[in-house]
C-alpha cells in the first residue's frame, strides 16, 4: 500500500491488521491496464468509469491464458480484482457521499479487510494468444491484480425480482 488514506471522523479501524489472518490463498491471474496511476484521478466506480471515456484492458499471466477460450468480443464479464492499494483494517466509514459513519460491508470502498473488487464490464477486443482482454471501462489504478474473470449471465446474475 503505497498512501494510506487517513481516518475520518467517526471512523473506526481494527486493532489487528486482516493481512495477518491468512486463511487461504489468492492467486494473481493478470494485471489490469488503465489510464489511472494516482487514486485522486481514479473513477469512483464503474459508472464514472464509463463517462471518463477511458477504456481498459486485462492483461493475463502466459500460465492463464488457455482459460480465455470461448470469451468473444461483445460478452460481458465479471471481473474480481484485489485493490492493493487500500487499507484493510477500517471496519466503520465515514464515506463522504454518505450521511455519517456507515459499516464496511454496507459499502463498496475499497477499503475493507479483504480488498476485493467486481465490476461488470464488456469486451471490446480479445486477443486469446497474447492474453489480453480490451474492456469498455474499469474503475482501479493500472497494475491491479487482477484474481478472476467469469462471466456475466442474466439469467443467473439478475437479483430476484420482489
Amino acid at each position: 500500500m503505497s498512501e494510506i488514506a487517513q481516518k475520518r471522523d467517526g471512523e473506526v479501524a481494527l486493532d489487528f491488521d486482516p493481512a495477518e489472518r491468512v486463511e487461504g490463498g489468492v492467486v494473481f491471474i493478470g494485471r489490469i491496464r488503465s489510464a489511472w496511476n494516482e487514486r485522486a484521478d481514479c473513477p469512483r466506480n464503474i459508472s464514472s468509469a464509463r463517462e471518463s471515456g477511458q477504456g481498459a484492458r486485462i492483461e493475463l499471466d502466459p500460465a492463464y491464458r488457455a482459460g480465455l477460450e470461448g470469451l468473444k468480443a461483445g460478452r460481458d464479464l465479471m471481473v474480481l480484482y484485489w485493490m492493493d492499494r487500500a487499507r484493510r483494517d477500517l471496519i466503520v466509514q465515514n464515506p463522504r457521499h454518505a450521511e455519517g459513519p456507515r459499516g464496511v460491508f454496507s459499502l463498496r470502498s475499497p477499503h475493507r479487510p479483504n480488498p476485493v473488487a467486481m465490476s461488470a464490464v464488456t469486451i471490446r477486443e480479445i486477443d486469446p494468444a497474447g492474453g489480453v482482454i480490451v474492456i469498455d471501462a474499469i474503475d482501479c489504478l493500472d497494475g491491479t491484480p487482477v484474481i478472476d474473470i467469469k462471466p456475466w449471465l442474466p439469467s443467473v446474475d439478475m437479483p430476484a425480482q420482489g
